[in-house]
């Protein structure tokens, strides 16, 4: 991948694993921030643009990695310019922005994925290779729970109309895994403790989703932000009608991955945020190889802008439960649907 050019929007916690990818890919990088680019720059060896319009100038490939808040409107003038889009979750924070970026790239002939990266984790992917084998039959009861230390205090993580708070933000990687392994939802229940006050989430909080999938299956998702220092983990437990499957991060330890940690010296620490390091490839790497060839060879990835906007559309469903306590009818076919232009 030398020779592709990539434009990288943002330069945050996040932004490091997805440089670390890029370089490791060999890709010739430009980054774009108000703030950090040119440290970030500086420490992989890229490029630094003045503007967003410079840097869509110099790349084949954008990459948005910022507050979630920005990524319609970034994603969009990116789509406008002819670029394909890889955007880091959730794809926008509605699903009806999801699905306006879907319609641009659609128009533009541009493709567009949303950086659903536990879908490359080699434990996940492995759980949907067991079951679409039919190795446990059908899915029936699937949990899956997603803890470690809450983001930095006051950033918009919190803010429920900026990030989405924990649904939006960590829980998505889990209602997409949901809707991966048992398929399309109907209803969503939903709630949060401590609940959110004045649209700010508090900063140690708990979610849980249940979804009743089309199938009749039923997931159980559990999202927790906690103290300084909580121990990062993941666990997915899928039973199904001849057997079960199993994974924890605390357990399984071949299958964690090297995830590059920024200390605090060099940039955000993000060792509570995200998984632990070991000795692997990092799945952001991974992610990134499967998008950028798919993209150039025209081919599909394992995730897809319908799979953003679905996971969305499911997140909106766990809020409005959370606000009014009751269980929320989806229609994830029309989420996706695209809409009529309305002429004046």
């Amino acid at each position: 991948m030398n020779n592709l050019r990539v434009g990288l929007i943002g330069a945050g916690g996040i932004s490091h694993v997805h440089a670390a990818g890029w370089k490791q890919l060999g890709a010739r990088v430009t980054v774009f921030s108000h703030e950090g680019a040119a440290a970030l720059a500086e420490r992989y060896g890229f490029a630094v643009a003045g503007s967003v319009d410079e840097l869509l100038a110099a790349v084949d490939v954008v990459d948005i990695v910022t507050p979630s808040s920005a990524h319609h409107e970034l994603a969009l003038a990116a789509i406008a310019a002819g670029r394909d889009v890889i955007c880091e979750k959730p794809l926008a924070v509605s699903s009806e922005a999801a699905r306006e970026l879907e319609a641009a790239a659609e128009e533009a002939g541009v493709r567009l994925f949303p950086a659903h990266v536990v879908r490359f984790f080699p434990e996940y992917a492995n759980l949907k290779r067991q079951v679409d084998a039919g190795r446990i039959g059908t899915p029936a009861v699937l949990r899956f729970v997603r803890g470690g230390e809450a983001p930095r205090a006051g950033s918009w993580f919190f803010d429920e109309t900026g990030g989405g708070g924990i649904v939006l933000d960590q829980m998505i990687h889990d209602l997409d895994q949901a809707l991966w392994l048992a398929g399309d939802v109907e209803q969503v229940y939903a709630v949060q403790s401590p609940p959110t006050v004045d649209g700010v989430v508090p900063g140690i909080v708990t979610a849980h989703v249940v979804l009743t999938h089309t199938s009749g299956a039923i997931s159980h998702v559990q999202g927790t932000w906690g103290a300084r220092g909580t121990t990062f983990r993941t666990k997915a437990h899928i039973a199904g009608t001849s057997g079960v499957l199993t994974i924890d991060s605390g357990i399984d330890l071949p299958t964690t991955l090297d995830i590059p940690r920024v200390s605090e010296a060099e940039g955000p620490e993000t060792g509570g945020y995200l998984p632990p390091p070991v000795h692997a490839e990092s799945p952001y790497t991974t992610q990134l190889r499967e998008l950028a060839e798919a993209i150039a060879g025209g081919r599909e990835a394992r995730v897809s802008a319908a799979d953003g906007i679905r996971a969305v559309a499911l997140a909106e469903a766990a809020a409005e439960s959370i606000r009014t306590g009751l269980a929320v009818d989806v229609d994830l076919d029309d989420a996706v649907a695209p809409r009529e232009k309305v002429t004046a």
